[in-house]
């Protein structure tokens, strides 16, 4: 077996530094999110976030067995030294790699602050100084989360007035690119196992996209989420449907295993495809990208392999002339992560902004001013991430259970 473990014999002593701990705390905001803490014997704690969801906090504290002692600076290598050590557990994919991905960013946090540099510095410099976001927006009251379930409204919420009034609301709050989800509790009539939208479900969808377009105009960039509900042949008719909006993308038409299936859908539409946030590693999105299967690649950094993995994928994506998008449905910690990775991306997009409705999303962290200003994410030049957690914040919304 590969042995991953720390041989480096020769290190400038004031790089000579150890982990001394790794905490998991669970914060419960609109998704239970997964805050990962790694402390330093030089006075320094890297804070990162693996993607949302159970079972992940007791996979980052397992690492403490083979992590404690070892440098916090050997990022890759200690990426890759728990990829190794937790083999025999789904190593290779899953939520090893998801817990993997929030101690990794931890890593980088705290490597920037030993080295005094900001995260993007370490990945090799800045391209821009802002990133752009996107809302992820709902419906009058058509969402609500419980125990990471959706929970339908009356469908009255989901008329089309209601998703044009929503986007209004957003756009007036500073946003110029937004989303919506377009999969619907209608969907599954009149079978609700098979995939197939009925002309009347397309029918509805299409109304939808027309009103926001109607409400926002052309000039704002707009994109649906699907949730990988429909067959082939109901997601290439949709796509089809909604050529005429020009929407920035559909995302995640159809279930993600089969890439042919992903691949015809693709080069069936002139609407442009998104997909990408459930595969793990690079190596599950390298065929996606080399056979054009999606438009724009949109792996979760929090869930495929941390900030040098998400790299790795972006460059096969400029391989291929093709955008990145990140997925992300963190609390400030792995949003600012992946706001340093859009800095450091050349063919980064747009990034994601999926916490709308909690109104103390930005006093997780120390912070004076909210994160986003008019739809965009300042890069900080502080070392690390560039923020800190809040911990009376932290305290208060604890997620201590199901009830």
């Amino acid at each position: 077996m590969r042995d991953y473990s720390n041989h480096i014999q020769h290190r400038d002593a004031d790089r000579d530094v150890e982990i001394t701990d790794i905490t998991a705390h669970v914060v419960e905001g609109n998704f239970e999110w997964n805050i990962v803490e790694i402390e330093t014997d030089a006075g320094v704690t890297g804070i990162g976030e693996s993607y949302r969801g159970g079972g992940v906090p007791e996979l980052v504290e397992y690492t403490k067995r083979f992590l404690i002692g070892e440098n916090p600076l050997d990022v890759e290598r200690l990426f890759r030294q728990i990829v190794q050590e937790m083999s025999g557990h789904g190593g290779t994919t899953g939520k090893v790699v998801t817990a993997a991905s929030g101690i990794e960013i931890a890593l980088w946090d705290a490597a920037g602050k030993i080295l005094d540099v900001p995260v993007y510095q370490l990945l090799g410099g800045k391209f821009r100084d802002e990133v752009r976001m996107y809302c992820d927006c709902h419906a009058g009251e058509a969402y609500a989360v419980e125990d990471g379930s959706t929970a339908y409204a009356e469908a009255e919420a989901y008329s089309p007035e209601a998703y044009a009034n929503e986007a209004r609301r957003v756009l007036d709050l500073g946003f110029d690119a937004l989303k919506f989800d377009l999969d619907l509790e209608m969907d599954n009539d009149p079978d609700p196992f098979n995939g197939r939208l009925s002309n009347e479900a397309i029918e509805h969808k299409r109304q939808i996209v027309e009103a926001v377009r109607e409400e926002i105009g052309y000039d704002v960039d707009l994109a649906f989420d699907c949730h990988w509900d429909y067959s082939v042949e109901s997601a290439k008719r949709l796509a089809h449907e909604l050529e005429e909006y020009k929407l920035m993308w559909l995302e995640d038409l159809i279930p993600p295993e089969n890439m042919s299936a992903q691949i015809e859908v693709n080069q069936a539409t002139t609407t442009p495809t998104a997909t990408g946030e459930n595969r793990f590693r690079v190596h599950e999105l390298s065929e996606l990208i080399y056979e054009h299967g999606v438009d724009i690649v949109t792996p979760d950094p929090t869930t495929v392999g941390g900030l040098s993995e998400t790299m790795r994928i972006a460059d096969r994506a400029e391989e291929n002339y093709m955008p990145i998008s990140p997925h992300n449905v963190c609390s400030p910690i792995g949003t600012m992560a992946c706001v340093h990775l859009g800095a450091a991306i050349p063919n980064f997009d747009v990034l994601e902004f999926h916490a709308l409705e909690v109104d103390w999303w930005d006093d997780l962290v120390t912070r004076d001013e909210p994160l986003i200003q008019d739809g965009y994410i300042e890069v900080p030049e502080k070392p690390g991430i560039g923020v800190e957690l809040d911990r009376d914040v932290l305290e208060e919304h604890r997620f201590e259970g199901p009830s």
